[in-house]
């Protein structure tokens, strides 16, 4: 493994921070392993994405502002969501299309990554030293995949470690049906697409599933649960964050 150490500044969005709060310290332990001087700007609060696709971008552009006046001096900007980063890359430039701070988030974007990005793309490392004796199969999220351009970076990362048995999914691109505000709206469609995408899961026999969003993984989660099923859901970070110790 080839570390490339530099300065990270860690996003951990609002949903990660409330909800699965591991994801973070796992990207966290990740990135320092690898040699990079991790900050947390205690400043940051949400990227704006709920407001923003719910459709009052008034609510959601002082998010966007606050984001890039709290990380426009970060060298690198990395998160544990795929779908908060293609949030701040893919959207932001809409939600601030005129005014002074539209070049610098622009270029902020340009500097923000999805971990699994980051350490392939950036940083140039496809083996974290992680060790995970177990089955799983990867989901792959539709942000990351459809906005983000990420498919065979997580693949990558999984394929160097131990004891992992990768089991390909069938129709893995297809949406989990979580889509943040869609499933608060359309919470039968959302939940017989969870349904779908873990019959898909269970039939590969994988004791886990993954994937580089732990918003997809959470919702699987709550369909796991009303559906009794055995699968369980973990965050790939958290995967690259076990090593020999932990995982016995």
């Amino acid at each position: 493994m080839t570390a490339m150490p530099r300065k990270v500044a860690l996003f951990v969005p609002c949903f990660v921070d409330q909800v699965v709060p591991q994801a973070a310290v796992d990207a966290l332990t990740v990135l320092r392993r690898i040699g990079c001087e991790v900050i947390f700007p205690a400043d940051q609060t949400c990227c704006g994405q709920p407001a923003f696709n719910s459709g009052h971008w008034s609510e959601a552009r002082p998010c966007a502002e606050r984001f890039v006046r709290v990380f426009g001096d970060s060298e690198c900007v990395v998160a544990p969501s795929g779908s908060c980063v293609s949030m701040v890359r893919t959207h932001y430039p809409d939600l601030l299309p005129v005014g002074p701070l539209r070049d610098d988030a622009i270029a902020l974007g340009q500097r923000t990554y999805e971990l699994t990005e980051f350490l392939v793309r950036i940083a140039g490392v496809n083996d974290v030293g992680a060790s995970f004796p177990h089955s799983v199969t990867y989901h792959a999220s539709c942000h990351a995949t459809r906005e983000l351009g990420i498919y065979r970076e997580p693949l990558e990362l999984l394929a160097h470690v131990r004891g992992l048995e990768l089991r390909p999914l069938p129709a893995e691109g297809d949406c989990c049906g979580f889509g943040g505000v869609f499933s608060v709206k359309f919470g039968a469609v959302s939940a017989a697409m969870g349904d779908t995408k873990l019959a898909n899961v269970d039939s590969t026999g994988a004791e886990y599933v993954t994937s580089i969003d732990p918003s997809c993984l959470m919702h699987l989660e709550g369909v796991i649960g009303a559906t009794k099923r055995k699968v369980r859901p973990i965050y790939l970070g958290s995967i690259l964050a076990q090593q020999q110790e932990a995982a016995q």
